[in-house]
C-alpha cells in the first residue's frame, strides 16, 4: 500500500529524549518542547498512571521527538534544566509583555 506521506516531510524515526516516573513530567516537557517548536510527543503515559507501582519496570512514561529534532530537543531540555525558562519573583501574569 503506498503511503500518502511526502518522503520530503520525514523528519526522521521518533527517539528517546526523556523518561519521568510520572506522566505528569512526561507530559510538561512535551508541552514545552512543542512551546519551542519540536513536534514531541509522549509514550507509556497511560500504562505509568493506571500501574503506577510498574513505572521503574517500564523506564517510566517517555517523550520522543523525530531524528531530525534530536539536537534542538537536547538543547531546550538543557536550557530548561538550567533554569533559562524560570519566571522571576517579580513576575506578574497579569501584566502584558513589552
Amino acid at each position: 500500500m503506498p503511503s500518502s506521506q511526502d518522503p520530503d516531510d520525514y523528519e526522521g524515526d521518533q527517539t528517546f529524549v526523556a523518561r519521568h516516573l510520572t506522566p505528569i513530567e512526561a507530559h510538561m516537557l512535551c508541552g514545552r518542547l512543542r512551546a519551542a517548536g519540536i513536534p514531541a510527543e509522549t509514550g507509556d503515559t497511560n500504562t505509568v498512571q493506571a500501574h503506577s507501582l510498574l513505572a521503574p519496570a517500564l523506564g517510566g512514561a517517555s517523550v520522543r521527538v523525530p531524528a531530525d529534532y534530536l539536537a534542538q530537543a537536547r538543547a531546550t531540555i538543557d536550557a530548561l534544566q538550567r533554569g533559562d525558562f524560570a519566571l522571576d519573583d517579580s513576575f506578574d501574569p497579569g501584566e502584558s509583555p513589552a
